[in-house]
């Protein structure tokens, strides 16, 4: 935060910390839910304007969910991958092939400086259990 000009407060230490405690995605009203416990008068702008700001400097990816709307996870550092995210219960897979690094004839001699790639599907787990007869 510091490097990017913001200020470490206690209640940015905070929202790092339910990211870095939480293995899954969370909605902002999720976390304005838990920074509330601590920080009763935090407001849920607030909270919202430091997920987009983390989010920004790429501590934080966002997620949308077509049911569940905008989510936010800690982000993934260890080297360029792709997600395969279950509709059903959000897991999150990951896989290494990019369809970037084929051949692209963009128009207008477009430069990409980032990109993101995401398939939602149902991952296996769920796809038993809803083939699954209940006993």
């Amino acid at each position: 935060m510091s490097r990017n000009g913001w200020r470490i407060t206690d209640q940015r230490r905070t929202l790092a910390q339910i990211f870095a405690d939480h293995d899954g995605y969370l909605s902002p009203k999720d976390v304005y839910d838990q920074m509330c416990v601590k920080y009763p008068s935090v407001s849920f702008d607030t909270v919202y304007r430091n997920l987009r700001m983390l989010s920004e400097m790429g501590v934080l990816e966002q997620f949308y969910f077509m049911d569940g709307g905008l989510k936010f996870k800690g982000s993934c550092h260890s080297h360029h991958h792709h997600h395969l995210i279950c509709l059903n219960c959000e897991k999150t897979l990951t896989f290494d092939y990019c369809p970037l690094e084929q051949n692209m004839d963009l128009p207008g001699n477009y430069k990409i400086v980032n990109h993101r790639f995401e398939i939602y599907g149902v991952c296996e787990d769920c796809q038993n259990q809803i083939s699954t007869p209940a006993e």
